[in-house]
């Protein structure tokens, strides 16, 4: 059979288990340690896992040892799955996401027997309710991570009861909770001061009031999503700048009302910023990202696209891995200011520059020297030519280049003035 990592062939040894083990007395009982037994249960999947608790009382106690279940993820099991009592009451991470037939009394089950749960992944679970959140707060208080995504039954009472409960939170996904409004989120941010992690896209009906709250109760923030979050500008953004210095990643895409005052904001108060996703913000200028990339030095992606006011890109080391996609004011001038950057030769790695109209073969000249540069993507970019692309890799053997070169249009006839009909024009 296949080796794992350790050499051992996990099949083969449940064969011989299962021939030797039947009974309590068997030799392999007697023989082996059971910290040795427990060793080789923990290579063992939990189907096998769960085959294994049935072999003899043993071998019940060994595969339903803590120890081996850590980390359970019934993804593949999704349509399949029934929580009992005889869960394992020591899990500490379990992964429900997309299982569509789980429900808020398989997961009060699950809750009051699992009570040192800190990873529960529930996304997709549609049939979730307020009551899940309840049994969570009321059985799980040592929860860190939690996932919610996409159970739109969800509302403020949720966050209230997960706050009370589950003061230990760090992370939070709630995505797509679409009756999550600032009442919730302010209940939430209040009871879990040490929340670093905030996924609330989607979230259509928070205003500026709720980013308020969290700039003024989470001040150890270092993951904020607000994509699609419309009703959103620059007074609750800022908020959050002043109050999460420790901020790295923000992603505001579809966020259309913000200025240049927040990529202000964000270079005065977040100087570890890493990641900043601002596609679709189309009043976001040069100005505003100078200002930032001169004072968030560990800046390693920015994705701009569709930024439609941006025309020159920044030097290299402020300005890493943009995705420049649909900024159609970008020239060869820019890309320019990009390659030849210090850091352009050991840090730029990736960079998006389909339906750019405005760059040539001259841009692609100019990030030559780029020999960290693994991706190109230059779809639309009609200037761009094939012999730009190949005087490239010669520069550049391993570069992925992703470009689409339309058909040529052929040219009007020449000559004759006699009006033309396609065939089916003919035909009619």
């Amino acid at each position: 059979g296949r080796l794992d990592r350790r050499g051992i062939k996990p099949r083969f040894c449940f064969f011989l288990f299962f021939m030797f083990s039947n009974n309590d007395e068997a030799i392999i009982n007697k023989k082996l340690p059971k910290e040795l037994l427990l060793r080789i249960f923990s290579f063992l999947d939990v189907v096998t896992l769960c085959r294994c608790a049935q072999v003899s009382r043993s071998w019940n106690v060994l595969a339903l040892d803590g120890s081996n279940w850590q980390r359970i993820d019934l993804f593949d099991f999704q349509r399949d799955i029934e929580v009992r009592k005889r869960t394992p009451s020591l899990i500490p991470t379990q992964d429900f996401r997309t299982c569509m037939n789980l429900d808020s009394v398989y997961l009060k089950t699950f809750a009051q027997n699992c009570r040192n749960i800190e990873l529960l992944n529930l996304n997709g679970c549609t049939k979730i309710t307020d009551s899940t959140c309840n049994s969570l707060s009321k059985f799980c208080p040592k929860l860190k991570y939690l996932e919610l995504d996409s159970c739109t039954s969800i509302t403020n009472l949720s966050l209230k009861a997960i706050s009370e409960g589950c003061p230990l939170l760090e992370t939070l996904y709630i995505s797509w909770c679409d009756q999550v409004t600032k009442d919730g989120v302010q209940a939430l941010v209040r009871c879990c001061p040490g929340l670093r992690s905030l996924f609330l896209k989607g979230c259509t009906q928070l205003e500026d009031e709720a980013l308020k709250h969290i700039g003024a109760h989470c001040p150890e923030l270092v993951t904020l999503n607000l994509q699609t979050c419309s009703q959103i500008t620059d007074e609750g953004l800022i908020t959050i700048c002043r109050g999460c210095h420790r901020l790295q990643s923000l992603c505001v895409s579809g966020c259309a009302n913000l200025t240049d005052a927040i990529l202000n904001a964000l270079g005065q108060n977040c100087p570890r910023l890493r990641i900043l996703e601002v596609a679709r913000c189309s009043q976001l200028t040069d100005v505003g990202f100078t200002t930032l990339a001169r004072n968030c030095h560990e800046l390693e992606k920015m994705d701009l696209e569709e930024c439609v006011q941006v025309s020159l890109c920044l030097n290299s080391s402020e300005f890493p891995c943009p995705i420049l996609s649909h900024c159609e004011l970008i020239t060869d001038d820019g890309i320019r200011h990009l390659g030849s950057g210090p850091c352009a030769h050991n840090r730029l790695e990736v960079i998006e520059l389909d339906n750019c109209p405005l760059i040539t073969d001259a841009s692609l000249e100019h990030l030559k020297t780029c020999h960290s540069l693994d991706r190109i993507e230059l779809y639309d970019c009609q200037q761009i030519t094939r012999a730009g692309i190949k005087r490239l890799r010669t520069h550049l053997p391993n570069i992925k280049v992703h470009a689409y070169f339309a058909p040529v249009t052929p040219p009007p006839s020449v000559g004759g003035s006699r009006q033309r009909f396609c065939r089916c024009c003919i035909l009619l």
